[in-house]
């Protein structure tokens, strides 16, 4: 598939040149932090030397000090306290953490999780239930509960209190629980208003110590389960989730909690771990249990004090993620064999398929998979409970939550974000939903959008790469949402003589490049199912590269290699 190459805004010259002299780097690695908005000496040092210091006041907090003081009173009454998650990474993770500080304080403590399929998405009125027959009088729900309207109501009906932290999109009206955290309330002034679901519990519990006087160092421990759930749920690794997340993979690298380190046993992870790892590593995992059997596989392996009980629980999770996989693969190929079938699908600027048999727990990576092939909004659907439900992912640039928005008189209910979202409808409304989901995408998408791009952060030459620009550009790690790899393009390099086909097939490129033959200052690099290329890369054709930067270790010598991500002649 083609992809367009967009160059970012170089930063404004006169702060890259002063931020040049401050602190002793190059042109490009100065217009970097610029371009990430980091424009004085202070800046790139929060940003190089992150510290918990600059964590926020967690009572900056619409509703923070609500909710302090409710879980407050529930502790000194012993009243049973209940913890209720998502069956998702975000959720899960959330879970194990407020469960395991609350536990290390306070007796009465309990969790849920909600069946994906009996219960679905959300706060339901089964685990209020469960709540109301089992004296529980709090319930902290986390990574949900921001439109609950209806089910708070009927939890107050049966006694039950709610405190909501959550990290979605709320409406206008928010639900009446006894606090509602979720720092894209309106009404909400906390300076970062990204923080996964599991970051808002993390705040409340960051509350809940500095009320009680708790040492902060007592919190340390649960951030390796931060990090997890920042770096799975794909949100802005910048400020606040910055500095929380290089202290959790600090964590997850020197200590981590039992069930974290039997996932990375099973994965066969041997080296420091980066977001990138946990993306496809860990998240998968965890994310495995929800998605084909219960969520709560998860919390038990990630609170789990028993290596008999982790290895157990770890065991069954890794076969649920390789159903999982397979799964997915026989989905994805049916879906995309329907779309190439059809000259009406594939004429389309969205795809929206529905399919009664499909397994609802994968149809999210469905629709990501979609667009790896038609790059286009897709929406996947499945039967569940007599309805049309499933998931929705975008295209860079396209507000997937105003499309959806815009059907909503079709659906039973929604929610999600920008480039992702979950959605339930009569399964009557699916063709009347395709038809209007459709006319708002061709109307309110660009040509341009329906073309992947590569957005590339600097134009630079093979031999600006030197030992001190890779080190200081492993500095800007943890990478992630808003602080991405840094993409370079160099122009017009050419084979040094040794690039060759490798892979099983052949499939993949093994490069030797250089700037000018003449030069000789030669740079490795990766180019993976870019092996028909071979040819002419060999013939001495001059081409231009677009690739990220990494370290490669091969018989005990490191070296830095190209990441390729596309060559264009």
């Amino acid at each position: 598939m083609e992809k367009r190459w967009v160059i970012n805004e170089p930063g404004d010259e006169e702060t890259v040149g002063a931020l040049m002299e401050s602190l002793g780097v190059d042109r490009v690695i100065a217009n970097l932090l610029v371009q990430r908005g980091i424009t004085n000496f202070d800046m790139a040092k929060a940003f190089f030397r992150p510290s918990l210091d600059d964590l926020h006041d967690p009572f900056l907090m619409k509703d923070m000090t609500k909710a302090v003081d409710r879980l407050v009173v529930a502790m000194e009454k012993q009243e049973r306290v209940m913890v209720y998650g998502d069956y998702d990474v975000d959720g899960t993770t959330s879970v194990a953490l407020v469960y395991t500080y609350l536990k290390s304080h306070f007796d009465f403590i309990d969790y849920y999780i909600p069946d994906r399929y009996s219960e679905g998405y959300g706060i339901s009125k089964t685990g209020i239930d469960y709540a109301a027959e089992n004296n529980i009088s709090l319930v902290i729900a986390l990574d949900c509960g921001i439109k609950a309207i209806e089910k708070i109501a009927y939890a107050s009906e049966k006694g039950v209190d709610f405190i909501i932290c959550d990290h979605h999109t709320p409406d206008e009206n928010l639900p009446n629980a006894v606090a509602v955290l979720d720092p894209k309330r309106s009404d909400c002034e906390y300076p970062c208003d990204v923080l996964s679901g599991c970051g808002v519990g993390f705040k409340l519990m960051q509350g809940l110590a500095n009320r009680k006087k708790w040492q902060f160092d007592t919190l340390i421990p649960l951030l390796d389960l931060l990090a997890v759930s920042i770096a799975s749920d794909i949100v802005p690794i910048t400020g606040e989730n910055r500095v929380l997340t290089y202290f959790g993979l600090k964590q997850l690298n020197e200590n981590p909690r039992l069930g974290l380190k039997t996932i990375l046993n099973l994965a066969g992870v041997t080296k420091d771990l980066s977001v990138n790892d946990i993306v496809f590593k860990i998240g998968p995992r965890i994310n495995a249990a929800g998605r084909i059997q219960s969520g709560n596989h998860a919390v038990q392996l990630l609170i789990a004090e028993r290596e008999e009980a982790a290895t157990l629980i770890g065991d069954t999770i890794n076969g649920l993620n390789e159903d999982r996989k397979e799964l997915d693969h026989s989905i994805t190929d049916d879906a995309l064999e329907r779309v190439a079938k059809s000259k009406t699908l594939l004429e389309k600027k969205s795809t929206v398929l529905f399919d009664r048999n499909w397994h609802k727990g994968v149809i999210g990576i469905v629709a990501s998979r979609m667009i790896e092939t038609y790059y286009k909004p897709t929406v996947i659907l499945t039967e569940s409970n007599g309805f049309a439900t499933g998931s929705a992912r975008s295209v860079d640039g396209f507000d997937l939550y105003n499309a959806i928005s815009a059907c909503s008189d079709l659906l039973e209910n929604f929610g999600g974000h920008k480039y992702a979202a979950g959605l339930t409808m009569k399964i009557e409304n699916v063709s009347v939903f395709q038809q209007r989901f459709e006319e708002y995408v061709c109307e309110n998408i660009t040509d341009d959008m329906l073309v992947p791009q590569i957005k590339v952060d600097a134009s630079i030459k093979l031999s600006d790469i030197t030992p001190k620009f890779f080190r200081v550009l492993k500095q800007f790690e943890p990478f992630g949402p808003k602080n991405m790899t840094p993409v370079f393009i160099s122009e017009k390099v050419v084979d040094y003589g040794y690039s060759r086909p490798v892979g099983r097939n052949k499939e993949h490129l093994k490069l030797s490049v250089v700037d000018d033959i003449r030069e000789g200052d030669v740079k490795g690099g990766i180019a993976f199912s870019m092996g028909k290329l071979y040819s002419k890369i060999s013939s001495g054709s001059p081409f231009d590269v677009c690739y990220s930067l990494q370290e490669n270790e091969y018989m005990g010598k490191v070296e830095t290699q190209l990441m390729v991500r596309d060559i264009k002649f």
